[in-house]
């Protein structure tokens, strides 16, 4: 039975098992029981989540395509869809407000609850898991899982989900908090990845336990005051840090997107017409949130590199005038040389204001652009993406905006506090 968390704080991690691959399989039956990856939607060479079979043979997230066929030459792939995944994490978050209002939306498929003021409402917490759980199989689908953590805390109670999976239960309380630190990876706590695993590593620390006998002093000159305090926190399972609500509206410092092409293109109209189409992309994400920007950054990964941040005089809105603004990091003699090539290129804007704050143009030109837009972003939102685009674009690929897997857009997380205008 559970329920022996000491502290006043109960707080659930709920993070859904191999949850792309899951949700194929729920929606495909025939590619259920069987080893499948999960690959880009613009390319196959990189499986960006396996199902709990391929797993099985070794397959992991980050995996090269050709090196899981190695391991499992009957590994079946399949595009991602994250408009789909996205939806189901919206039922997700759903089932889940019914259990309490206090919800942190961590990624696409896992969120935080604080169920301290409700958990009394449904007996105790092993009633609430299993209700959960139940809700989830009939609402959403039998195939697709979830592994739960409780403890007094995110730190202890996002490790604990990721020590009993898939479609596990697992509490840490003040009681067994040593014996579940001693046999724990470093990485399994968030936070803690393979380049700070090596330097404890090098400092003779494998395992959490050991952590807590380091001087605080050490951990600062090694890791600086920041990654130090946080290690130290960690040591001794302490973390403070409070739920960031759905339902309030979030900050928006910036708007961006990122795009790696499915291979590395020398074609120099192909390269600006994907980097026109970011420069929409980021456009509309603005235009939705009733935003204009005044500083443009650029990213280009390739034979050669490319980066850097301009602030203008002006606020922009438009993907011509942020694609006006990114030419300016462009160096005359890139991509002249045959073998010059392009593979990632990333777009942000910032410096943010919003519309009604931003100061009208000379002879009103500003507003007539606006009325413009808004007509046309009225018609893609009918009509679907790309109904009206930029005649640059008429031959080239449309990369829809989709939410992604951390839930990075400002934009979803935005509409997230529609789902129940009350709980604002």
């Amino acid at each position: 039975m559970l329920g022996g968390v000491t502290s006043d704080k109960i707080i659930l991690h709920i993070d859904f098992d191999s949850f792309f691959a899951s949700v194929e399989q729920q929606y495909n039956p025939s590619l259920r029981g069987k080893p499948l990856g999960v690959t880009a939607t613009n390319g196959r060479t990189c499986i960006i989540a396996a199902s709990r079979e391929a797993k099985n043979y070794g397959i992991k997230t980050g995996s090269r395509t050709f090196e899981a066929f190695k391991l499992c030459p009957k590994l079946q792939l399949v595009s991602a869809d994250f408009v789909k995944y996205w939806e189901i994490s919206k039922k997700f978050i759903q089932i889940c407000n019914y259990y309490s209002p206090y919800i942190e939306v961590f990624s696409i498929d896992e969120l935080f609850m604080n169920v301290t003021h409700s958990v009394h409402l449904f007996i105790d917490v092993q009633t609430m898991v299993d209700q959960i759980k139940e809700t989830i199989k009939k609402e959403i689908g039998e195939y697709i899982t979830v592994s739960v953590g409780i403890s007094h805390n995110k730190l202890l109670a996002k490790l604990a989900s990721g020590l009993k999976k898939p479609n596990g239960v697992m509490e840490i309380t003040s009681h067994n908090i040593d014996t579940v630190y001693a046999s724990a990876h470093l990485t399994d706590i968030c936070g803690i990845g393979e380049r700070i695993k090596r330097r404890l590593n090098m400092m003779g620390i494998f395992t959490l336990m050991p952590l807590r006998r380091v001087p605080l002093p050490y951990l600062t000159a090694e890791f600086g005051p920041a990654e130090a305090a946080f290690l130290h926190n960690v040591a001794f399972g302490i973390d403070d840090t409070p739920l960031s609500c759905y339902a309030q509206e979030p900050e928006v410092k910036s708007v961006g997107r990122n795009y790696c092409l499915p291979k590395n293109e020398h074609n120099r109209m192909i390269i600006f017409q994907n980097l026109y189409e970011l420069c929409e992309e980021v456009a509309i994400k603005l235009r939705r949130l009733g935003k204009k920007a005044k500083t443009i950054g650029l990213y280009i990964g390739g034979s050669e590199t490319i980066h850097g941040q301009r602030t203008f005089s002006y606020y922009f809105d438009t993907g011509k005038e942020l694609f006006h603004a990114c030419s300016v990091f462009w160096n005359q003699h890139f991509l002249e040389n045959d073998t010059d090539y392009v593979r990632q290129m990333s777009i942000w804007a910032s410096h943010l204001h919003d519309v009604q704050t931003v100061p009208d143009f000379l002879f009103d030109v500003g507003k007539r652009n606006d009325r413009l837009w808004k007509t046309v972003d009225a018609i893609n939102e009918k009509f679907g993406d790309h109904t009206i685009r930029n005649g640059f674009l008429l031959y080239a690929d449309k990369l829809t905006t989709v939410p992604n897997g951390y839930m990075a857009d400002k934009y979803e997380r935005m509409k997230l506090t529609q789902l129940f205008p009350d709980r604002q």
